[in-house]
């Protein structure tokens, strides 16, 4: 069985009402929002998470080494890794003062993040534009905001509108000369500047090392959380070369891949 919300988080409890009633032996769930979904369903059917920003901080498990519960998986957490992008335009645009973040108010942990990233930014003397993005819908608006206030940089939290939406917004960031350092891979892969996080879709291919433990009988509570054991510097060249900006070789010399 396999369902899509499509980034529209409002779909989740439908969606997962549709699992539940096809009696599943598991369930496999991407991201804080879904995640945070399936516990409202108050469900007794195991839940392999992925991709969750703090699962302990949100209230999804207890703790990463007895999640408690029927909640288990793996998650991107890593301190000040928001940070780290911040550095990262800082290093590649060293003049540069004032950023942009797209962030979902839907998102629970965003709002962690975005502590982060104001202390950040707070450490680097940059100004902050936040710009709150639930749907599709709200994007034009978020543009609006930024040719209106003119940050020198645009920094992309990690979401699955944004994920979903990423064309629309790396059309937009490359039309308008907009650098930026974004979690997903795939926004780079469309035209994005840089990406620094963990690999996504080897934390996807982990989940199923726990559906099989759970299929044979282990129980969710009895599997640690897997935090990431790496993250990846993806730089695109080409983009640079269309928006203008030179990457430092600094830089370079630590990406895991270039897009030329």
């Amino acid at each position: 069985e396999y369902r899509w919300a499509e980034g529209k988080y409002e779909r989740f409890p439908a969606l997962i009402a549709e699992l539940i009633a096809s009696k599943v032996d598991v369930i496999v769930a991407a991201g804080t929002p879904a995640t945070q979904a399936y516990q409202k369903a108050r469900t007794s059917i195991p839940l392999v998470m992925v991709a969750v920003g703090d699962p302990v901080g949100t209230g999804i498990v207890a703790s990463l080494n007895r999640p408690g519960g029927s909640i288990t998986g793996l998650t991107s957490i890593s301190p000040e890794l928001e940070g780290k992008r911040i550095e990262l335009l800082r290093e590649v645009i060293p003049k540069l003062s004032h950023i942009a973040v797209l962030w979902n108010p839907k998102n629970a942990f965003h709002a962690i993040e975005n502590k982060e990233v104001e202390t950040a930014a707070a450490a680097l003397r940059m100004k902050v534009l936040y710009l709150a993005v639930e749907a599709q819908e709200q994007i034009g608006n978020a543009f609006a905001q930024i040719l209106k206030e003119r940050p020198g940089a645009l920094l992309v939290l990690a979401d699955r509108v944004f994920l979903h939406n990423r064309a629309l917004i790396m059309d937009f960031a490359t039309k308008h000369h907009l650098p930026g350092v974004y979690a997903y891979v795939e926004l780079v892969e469309a035209g994005g500047l840089m990406s620094y996080g963990p690999n996504y879709g080897d934390m996807h291919r982990r989940a199923a090392t726990y559906v099989d433990k759970i299929l044979k009988g282990t129980k969710p509570t009895d599997l640690p959380v897997e935090r990431p054991m790496k993250f990846e510097l993806i730089v695109n060249l080409k983009a640079a070369k269309q928006i203008g900006v030179m990457i430092p070789q600094s830089v370079l010399f630590r990406a895991d891949k270039v897009i030329r």
